[in-house]
């Protein structure tokens, strides 16, 4: 049975600040595009969360790519998935705070 999401208030913002510059520097076209790789992507890991390869073993943490520019970061737990951050593939990995 699929889990159930919960977003934290970073992955939130991330979401909000990725979908503020497509819109300015790419346009709506490309922000509605966006969002429906994110459906597609939830989605995936709604149904199968584990196919996603964990990044970190102790705090048992995923990283599914969404775009070359970005990944989703996430948790899951018994009941839901808890979405941590999206997180820019062109930044330093270690300087992302989980």
């Amino acid at each position: 049975m699929p889990k159930q999401i919960r977003w934290s208030l970073l992955s939130e913002l991330d979401f909000s600040n990725i979908l503020e510059y497509l819109e300015i520097e790419w346009g709506k076209a490309v922000v509605n595009k966006y969002i429906d790789r994110m459906e597609d992507s939830l989605n995936q890991i709604r149904n199968n969360p584990r196919q996603y390869p964990l990044i970190n073993k102790k705090k048992k943490i995923r990283k599914c790519v969404i775009t070359k520019h970005n990944s989703l970061y996430y948790r899951t737990n018994k009941d839901y998935i808890d979405l941590l951050r999206i997180y820019s593939n062109f930044k330093d990995p270690k300087k992302l705070k989980l």
